[in-house]
């Protein structure tokens, strides 16, 4: 059975209340059943997690090697300032898809630079909660095609 690893990094924990004109009403615990519900449909097993820790982030991106077949991450604000998620990413060799709600490139121009899309094999943003099983569905496209 394929395993995935979902990471959501800083402030990720805050959403439906936080500015929901930017990030939606759904809150993190919907996206995580969304995501358990994908899992059951495809037959495999996701796990969410979420810190906003950077050091954390890596630790469970280390641990997931030989663990998770794959791994989706949201890492919020550190998708623009992390060169350590980013190697940490590298290092693993797990293929990695890049999420976001909101187009990071449709944002203030400071968040149009992506460490993660650096070494992610794709992208998905945009999309808001309905990202997430997109996200899923991509991933397991491309462990299927390994």
């Amino acid at each position: 059975m394929k395993r995935i690893l979902i990471l959501n990094g800083p402030n990720l924990n805050l959403l439906g209340t936080r500015q929901p004109e930017v990030y939606g009403t759904t809150t993190l615990k919907d996206i995580e059943a969304m995501c358990a519900k994908k899992a059951a449909a495809l037959e495999i097993e996701v796990e969410c997690r979420q810190s906003n820790h950077e050091g954390v982030l890596i630790d469970w991106i280390h641990a997931a090697r030989g663990t998770f077949d794959g791994i989706i991450i949201n890492a919020g604000a550190y998708t623009h300032t992390s060169i350590a998620i980013m190697d940490a990413v590298t290092s693993v060799e797990i293929p990695t898809l890049e999420l976001h709600l909101s187009d990071i490139h449709a944002r203030e121009e400071f968040r149009h630079t992506s460490y993660i899309g650096k070494v992610a094999f794709d992208a998905i943003m945009g999309h808001g909660a309905a990202g997430y099983p997109m996200a899923i569905n991509r991933m397991i496209k491309e462990l299927e095609a390994k």
